[in-house]
């Protein structure tokens, strides 16, 4: 019998990581600055107008401002890798054999014999010396390069996506001990996004779970705290 060819594409979570990182930051502080926003005034306030009016400026507000923090950081990655690649580029023209021995190097380092990882590097650089550089020398590849509008959109959509639950919470939910409900569902979606996001990246549910609800009680917690030193009952 003819050997059948073996078809096999690993799935590896490190792939994720670039936009899960920002989805779940997005939606962990959608959820956790609205929720703590609307407890802090629910803490002062015996009615629902001011509750809904903060938590929406707070998810607004927010949504907004993680887009462009999230673009303005991985932007300015961006500017360094490029500039390392660059730097790169005109080492390579200004002393290619210096370049090579690096090149060399590194795979020695990394357990090649001394000849092999010569032979290595010049076959690699006479393929593409620039990206084997950009690749063993700077450690750059597709998975890891900084992608500033996806990271943008990912975080502001999924803090909108957060924001909304605690939104929905203050609405339509009894005012009354309404930051009790607030806490407890804004835990309830936190338990979720943490199971979820573990369940994605490849990582332990429990940990992240407990990780997740721990600190978003103490944020919670500390913002109703505020709110009830600040109680000025209006309405």
């Amino acid at each position: 019998m003819k050997d059948q060819p073996f078809n096999y594409l690993e799935n590896h979570f490190i792939h994720r990581s670039n936009w899960l990182r920002a989805a779940v930051l997005g939606a962990n502080d959608g959820i956790l600055s609205t929720s703590s926003l609307a407890i802090g005034i629910a803490a002062a306030s015996n009615a629902r107008e001011p509750i809904v009016l903060a938590a929406i400026a707070g998810l607004v507000a927010g949504a907004l401002s993680m887009a462009a923090g999230e673009y303005v950081s991985v932007s300015s990655q961006t500017d360094v890798e490029e500039a390392d690649i660059e730097r790169e580029r005109q080492e390579l023209n200004d002393m290619p054999e210096i370049e090579l021995q690096r090149l060399a190097e590194i795979y020695e380092k990394r357990g090649l014999k001394k000849e092999t990882a010569l032979t290595v590097a010049k076959e690699l650089t006479e393929i593409d010396a620039l990206a084997a550089h950009i690749r063993d020398e700077l450690g750059l590849n597709e998975t890891s390069k900084a992608k500033p509008i996806q990271a943008a959109f990912a975080s502001g959509l999924s803090f909108s996506v957060g924001g909304i639950l605690p939104l929905m919470v203050a609405l339509f939910l009894p005012v009354k001990s309404i930051e009790y409900y607030l806490y407890g569902f804004a835990i309830f979606f936190l338990t979720i996004l943490g199971a979820l996001a573990a369940k994605t990246g490849g990582s332990s549910v429990g940990k992240a779970i407990i990780r997740i609800t721990f600190w978003g009680t103490v944020a919670m917690g500390l913002t109703a705290f505020v709110g009830y030193l600040f109680n000025v009952n209006v309405g």
